[in-house]
């Protein structure tokens, strides 16, 4: 195996998808793994060290975020996309407080699962735990506090709709990274919210405002022409 080709291991008792998927991930220059079960993937995920993990949530013997979770308490920060069917936000919301860098919800394009690969390679740090990890997040003079659901600028309180928290909140754990308002709305408001992407735009415009973020100048939040938004100030996790 070339020492340049990052390991991947992915995790997944469909053998539709990983007969698939691990032929389309070495194509784009991974060394793919496969296993069917979680005990497996734990077992795996310890004694080849992969770059990055991808995890089927309902797999027998273990779930994937079972797997997640031991990993995790054994202070291995490996950086992990979990695969959910599961459509709501708030599970999804859990599984990242749970240590995921990134969730995909069934079915996805694999070219998409290849964007967040990239991205999630992109941003981690090794041996250290995830944005989606941390507790405080910080950026210039703006501090996110997801545990007790504060934002401030420059020691001010920031007046925020949940919403709106909630969109800062997945764009500073995806920082640098093209992030489309479907994306975004699949994210904070769950597949089935009966919304439209200007939802999206009304909370990004009351972000705007509160942190004196200029689109044609930003700090924080950059405007991707015909796609979504991008978080372009250098990101810190902590807490």
């Amino acid at each position: 195996m070339p020492l340049d080709r990052p390991t991947l291991l992915l995790a997944d008792d469909d053998p539709t998808i990983a007969n698939s998927l691990a032929p389309f991930l070495e194509r784009a220059g991974f060394h793919v793994l496969v296993v069917s079960d979680g005990m497996n993937a734990l077992e795996k995920a310890q004694a080849h060290h992969p770059e990055l993990i991808i995890l089927d949530v309902l797999m027998p013997r273990m779930d994937g975020r079972e797997v997640l979770r031991r990993l995790r308490r054994a202070n291995v920060w490996t950086p992990t996309i979990l695969l959910t069917q599961v459509g709501e936000a708030s599970e999804r919301a859990l599984a990242l407080e749970e240590g995921a860098d990134d969730y995909l919800n069934k079915p996805f394009d694999p070219h998409e699962l290849l964007a967040r690969i990239r991205a999630v390679l992109r941003r981690a740090r090794p041996g250290e735990r995830s944005l989606s990890a941390a507790w405080l997040l910080t950026a210039h003079d703006l501090s996110l506090d997801r545990r007790a659901r504060r934002a401030t600028l420059a020691g001010t309180h920031l007046e925020l709709t949940p919403k709106a928290l909630s969109v800062l909140e997945y764009l500073m754990t995806h920082p640098d990274e093209a992030v489309t308002r479907e994306r975004l709305l699949d994210a904070v408001w769950g597949w089935e919210y009966p919304a439209g992407t200007r939802t999206v735009d009304t909370r990004m415009a009351e972000l705007r405002r509160a942190l004196d973020d200029d689109p044609a100048e930003p700090r924080f939040i950059e405007t991707i022409p015909s796609e979504g938004y991008r978080f372009i100030a250098p990101v810190r996790g902590g807490g």
